[in-house]
């Protein structure tokens, strides 16, 4: 079995030696180098060893997670983040397709995480373009967490063969592909991701998008009008015709309304 060498940067003791134990116990394919209690033990930790992983608390005083990444430029290990439980930090990590932990941590989740972490960080070392997209995936996180608004402008996208950045605001519609989705994008182009179109609607929490149908999410800024004729459907800018499910029909109604409105 391959051996990937992992530093625990974390300033709650309790939450580092209880994340030892389980890495200990629950995947062999680790090997814990040391912990850290801060940003500047974390540094020393790298300087006296390779390392593959970091798991990093996104918290902490004087220096947080990203402080400490943009203080180590240039290096190719994966990040899995540690983190209690944020709505609006949780929609970012999922949005950005980085590898978290959610406090307490939980020793199936962390075995998931494990095992996601591994598979990206050999893609990235088999395709070394993978490693910029994901090196700008850390930073649009970093960047929607600092954001006021809550709302995304980026997504990272995985794919069958890895990760895409994807500006939200191309985004025209989404379509569900039994556990994958199919993002239509603008430009004529589409991006089949795996994840659950279920999954995207909880990340696109904002006016412009709406759930129409079970399988279809779309982007009101390219609707361009509604038609009952032999069924309901939604038109956008490309000549798109949407199904627009029963149930969802009201709600797509007052919805058009608020957006309309909204944007005089």
């Amino acid at each position: 079995m391959k051996s990937y060498s992992t530093i625990i940067i974390d300033d709650e003791k309790n939450i580092s030696e209880a994340l030892s134990i389980l890495l200990s116990q629950y995947c062999p394919e680790i090997y814990l180098c040391g912990i850290a209690g801060s940003a500047s033990e974390g540094r020393k930790l790298l300087e006296s060893n390779k390392v593959d992983f970091i798991f990093l608390d996104i918290s902490m005083p004087k220096e947080d997670g990203f402080a400490f990444l943009r203080s180590i430029p240039g290096n190719t290990f994966g990040v899995i983040f540690a983190t209690a439980y944020q709505e609006h930090a949780l929609r970012a990590l999922k949005a950005n397709a980085v590898d978290y932990l959610l406090k307490p941590i939980n020793p199936f989740e962390l075995q998931e995480a494990v095992k996601k972490a591994i598979y990206s960080h050999e893609l990235r070392r088999s395709h070394l373009e993978m490693q910029e997209v994901y090196t700008q995936s850390l930073n649009n996180l970093h960047e929607h967490l600092q954001s006021k608004n809550n709302l995304l402008t980026k997504l990272t996208i995985p794919d069958k063969l890895g990760f895409r950045l994807v500006n939200v605001a191309e985004v025209m519609y989404l379509q569900a592909d039994d556990n994958y989705t199919v993002l239509y994008l603008t430009g004529d182009r589409k991006i089949i991701a795996t994840r659950t179109l279920g999954e995207f609607e909880k990340m696109l929490e904002s006016p412009e998008f709406l759930r129409i149908h079970k399988s279809t999410i779309i982007n009101l800024s390219f609707l361009v009008g509604y038609s009952s004729f032999q069924g309901n459907f939604a038109e956008l800018k490309d000549g798109s015709r949407l199904d627009i499910s029963r149930r969802k029909l009201p709600e797509f109604r007052e919805k058009v309304k608020q957006y309309s409105i909204s944007i005089d």
